[in-house]
């Protein structure tokens, strides 16, 4: 496969890339998440990625942005790719347990609740109308948008989504091995509640079953003027599920092979059932003699802070498929 899946024709001039962070409790479950060193460290990772985003480096905490068998995790390929376009950043706090530690818009939102006892996004309605007001506001300040996300444990949520509005949603992890037992007891559970209350409209399913990511990211998507695409697998997937159900215009989704060819998943099938037009990056990772990254091609990690769609965004500003490998490369193998 070449770089990229399919190159739509796109003109702009104020690119802007911005990663929206939340936090679920889901993540706390022991085994839902391998975004952070323990189920309760998952809970910082948006803050860490962002600042690693932002500045380069992790400075809040002495540690290197890399899982345990070595992988560069995904914020530190989107940090090389920003270097790489000369493009600043943006961040947006949802709801999260630890304050940001660089600038962020804030909608004021809460951590996400476990679904499994009560409602996860109490005012998802509120962030829903943030999030459009926030989409007026980039509207202003850019004609493409980039909308990349860091909530982990946020499979979680989007299975949960996903089925509660219709799809028969397979989702990827960031394990080699999705816990996918665990997934779908969880998503039986929150189905069940759901059911028992009669929920139906696609903003109380989210009350229900989602987190703060995802009405906000729908709100701006409802509000930009510009070109938008949403970048990562099937936690954007389910935002698409509820831009659908609301009646809204369907943005571009940008993620990895890596995502794609999970085979605990069914992306592309489920993209096709919503009417959401996927690209995929091919970065090559197996290719470029960094062990690292050639466990993104056994499964691990695949995609995360929008990685797929940072790189999709250089090669949109001018840089070609070995550009993009070699700064990847050199920038991941300072943090060895």
């Amino acid at each position: 496969m070449s770089f990229l899946s399919k190159m739509p024709d796109i003109a702009f001039t104020k690119p802007i890339f911005c990663g929206i962070l939340g936090n679920t409790l889901l993540s706390t479950v022991p085994g839902i998440s391998g975004a952070g060193p323990t189920p309760e460290g998952t809970l910082l990772t948006p803050v860490l990625d962002a600042e690693l985003v932002t500045k380069g480096a992790i400075t809040s905490f002495p540690m290197k942005p890399n899982t345990p068998t070595g992988c560069p995790t995904p914020a530190s390929i989107t940090r090389a790719m920003m270097e790489l376009s000369g493009i600043r950043p943006l961040f947006i706090n949802t709801g999260l347990r630890y304050p940001p530690t660089v600038p962020c818009f804030d909608v004021y939102g809460d951590v996400g609740g476990d679904p499994r006892y009560g409602e996860a996004v109490p005012r998802a309605r509120e962030l829903f109308i943030r999030g459009e007001m926030l989409g007026e506001t980039l509207s202003d300040m850019s004609d493409l948008l980039v909308l990349g996300e860091c909530v982990p444990g946020g499979t979680t949520t989007a299975l949960c989504i996903l089925r509660a509005l219709g799809y028969n949603a397979a989702v990827s992890s960031s394990f080699v091995n999705n816990p996918v037992t665990l997934k779908e007891e969880i998503c039986r559970l929150v189905l069940g509640r759901i059911q028992d209350a009669g929920v139906t409209e696609p903003l109380d399913i989210i009350r229900y079953a989602g987190d703060p990511m995802m009405p906000v990211a729908a709100g701006i998507a409802k509000s930009y003027t510009g070109h938008l695409l949403f970048g990562g697998g099937t936690q954007m997937l389910s935002v698409c599920a509820l831009i659908k159900a609301m009646g809204g215009f369907q943005p571009f989704v940008v993620t990895t092979v890596y995502v794609r060819d999970d085979p605990s998943a069914n992306v592309q099938t489920l993209a096709d059932q919503i009417g959401a037009e996927m690209i995929y990056v091919d970065p090559g990772f197996d290719n470029l003699g960094h062990s690292g990254l050639a466990r993104y091609c056994i499964g691990e990690v695949k995609e995360g802070m929008g990685a797929g769609s940072a790189m999709y965004l250089a090669h949109l500003t001018g840089h070609s498929a070995d550009e993009i490998r070699n700064k990847i490369l050199t920038s991941v193998s300072a943090y060895s």
